[in-house]
């Protein structure tokens, strides 16, 4: 008898209000969580997705946050006793309310907003990738400006003494001495991404969880899709994790270098 078999004849057992062993009743509800009807490849699905989701809102983060740190910094970064640009000061204004107000509010609320209020579109999963961009863009704006802020002030001036404007001293000196504060906090980010992309399945993004919660639904037994599903998280920041402290480690050789 193959495993197909003893799961219909275990299940009709359980059906008919049969008593089965804890480790029968174990197998029925595992077959049916991840291998009944070949359930195992929306897991797949769910997880591509996943990791798909995460690496394009990380990315319109990190160019959102760009644009926004280097307008926070350079407002800051303006000589004392000169005259401020109007046009910068009225930017950095919207950029500081942007990161304000999406710091300050619960991620599921923004995503639940750009789905049902600002876009009401059926494409939820896209609009849930765009909301997480947005919400990431905040933090990486202030992850990059922490960065840029933490170069001595001295490399800045050195670089405009010798006749470089601001974007080039930002580009020759500052930036490349930021990077390597920047890029483990990156990481981090990239983790944390990672695990709030489950917030799409509020949305009905068709993610991790939303396929781990319709099979649950679907065999009134939450608990092994759940498990499933938190086990595929575990993993994947375990291997990111990984991957993050080699490339945290290979940054502390270079600066011993």
């Amino acid at each position: 008898m193959d495993l197909a078999q003893l799961y219909e004849a275990w299940k009709a057992i359980s059906v008919s209000g049969g008593d089965l062993t804890w480790w029968q009743d174990f197998f029925v509800k595992f077959y049916q969580a991840f291998i009944e009807a070949d359930r195992w490849l929306q897991y797949l699905e769910g997880t591509g997705t996943t990791l798909v989701a995460t690496a394009l809102a990380l990315l319109m983060g990190v160019i959102l946050g760009i644009a926004v740190a280097m307008v926070r910094t350079a407002h800051d970064q303006q000589r004392p006793g000169r005259r401020k640009n109007p046009v910068l000061g009225v930017v950095n204004a919207i950029f500081k309310v942007y990161v304000t107000v999406i710091r300050g509010t619960p991620m599921m609320l923004q995503l639940m907003i750009w789905a049902f209020v600002v876009f009401k579109s059926r494409q939820y999963t896209l609009v849930g990738i765009f909301g997480l961009g947005i919400n990431s863009g905040a933090y990486v704006s202030e992850i990059i400006r922490g960065g840029l802020m933490a170069v001595d002030s001295g490399q800045m001036e050195a670089g405009r003494s010798l006749g470089l404007n601001y974007l080039d001293t930002m580009r020759f000196i500052v930036v490349p001495q930021a990077v390597k504060a920047i890029l483990p906090s990156l990481g981090n980010e990239f983790i944390i991404l990672l695990k709030d992309t489950s917030l799409l399945s509020v949305i009905s993004g068709q993610e991790l969880m939303y396929f781990a919660q319709a099979i649950g639904t679907r065999n009134y037994a939450l608990m092994f899709p759940l498990f499933g599903a938190a086990c595929i998280y575990l993993v994947l920041v375990i291997i990111f994790s990984w991957l993050l402290g080699k490339l945290e480690r290979r940054l502390r050789q270079s600066d011993r270098r």
